[in-house]
C-alpha cells in the first residue's frame, strides 16, 4: 500500500544538509582544539576562554535547532510513524554508546545526558507542538530559555533528573545538553521550519559538488560517534611516533 499524499516525505533540502555540514565541521574543528589542549599541543586553559566556551554552546544549539526544523519537514503533514521511530532508535541507540563510552574514556565525567540524548527528548517534546500555531511554539521555547535563569530546586539533584536542567548543582559530566535551556533551540527550529512552511519546499537534485559538500550533513550521526575515537588514535600515533 502506497502512503497517502499527505503523508509522503519531501525531497532532502539541499541548503538543510549544508547548514548541518557547517555544524559537523565545526564540531570537529572544536574537538580537534579540545584534543591539542588534552594532550598538551596547546595551553591546557585554551578551551575555558569566552570564544571557545560560546562557539561550542552555538554548535550545540545549531545541531539543536536544525533537528527542530528536520522534524517538521519530515513530520509537518502528518506523523510518519515508521520513519519517526528509525530515527529516534538510532538516536538513543547512539546515545546508549556515548554513555557507556564516557564511563571510561571521557575527561569530565561520565554523559548521562548530552547533546544527543537531549536530541532524543526534544523529538519527542517536538511531537507534542508539532499542531501548535508557530507563535505559540516560538513563545514556548523563549519560556523555556528564559527559565535557565530561573529558580533552582535541591528536590531535582539526583542524577536521574538530570535532564531536566533545573538542579541547584550541576553534575559533573564532559558534555551536559539538559532540557533547559536546550529544548529552547529545538523548538525554535520547528517554530522556524512552521513559520515558513518549510514541508512545502522541494530540494533540486545537488549536483555532484553539493552532493559531496553536503555529505557530512547527511550522515552526522556516524561522523559524530567516530571522529573522537579517530582523532584520539591520531594523537597517541603521533605522540608514539614523536617519541
Amino acid at each position: 500500500m502506497s502512503a497517502t499524499p499527505d503523508l509522503l516525505p519531501p525531497g532532502r533540502l539541499t541548503s538543510l544538509d549544508l547548514a548541518r555540514t557547517l555544524a559537523v565541521v565545526c564540531m570537529v574543528i572544536f574537538h580537534f582544539t579540545f584534543d591539542l589542549a588534552l594532550f598538551g599541543y596547546i595551553d591546557r586553559g585554551t578551551m575555558g576562554q569566552p570564544f571557545w566556551y560560546y562557539f561550542a554552546r552555538m554548535i550545540a544549539g545549531s545541531f539543536l535547532f536544525l533537528s527542530g526544523v528536520s522534524l517538521w519537514i519530515a513530520h509537518g503533514r502528518g506523523i510518519r510513524w515508521p520513519a519517526f521511530w528509525k530515527r529516534w532508535i538510532k538516536l538513543a541507540a547512539a546515545a546508549a554508546i556515548v554513555t557507556t563510552a564516557s564511563i571510561w574514556l571521557v575527561p569530565g565525567g561520565p554523559i548521562w545526558f548530552g547533546i544527543l540524548h537531549a536530541m532524543a527528548a526534544t523529538a519527542f517534546l517536538g511531537l507534542l507542538a508539532l499542531r501548535l500555531p508557530w507563535p505559540v511554539t516560538l513563545a514556548l521555547a523563549l519560556a523555556i530559555f528564559a527559565a535557565a535563569w530561573g529558580p533552582r530546586f535541591a528536590a531535582l539533584d539526583p542524577i536521574w533528573l538530570v535532564w531536566t536542567g533545573l538542579a541547584e548543582s550541576r553534575p559533573m559530566m564532559g558534555d551536559y545538553v539538559p532540557l533547559v535551556p536546550w529544548a529552547a533551540p529545538a523548538l525554535a527550529g520547528l517554530a522556524t521550519a512552521k513559520a515558513l512552511r518549510l514541508d512545502l519546499w522541494r530540494g533540486a537534485a545537488p549536483s555532484p559538488v553539493l552532493r559531496a559538500l553536503t555529505f557530512p550533513g547527511r550522515h552526522s550521526l556516524i561522523i559524530y560517534l567516530v571522529h573522537q575515537p579517530i582523532l584520539f588514535g591520531l594523537f597517541n600515533l603521533y605522540a608514539r611516533l614523536a617519541s
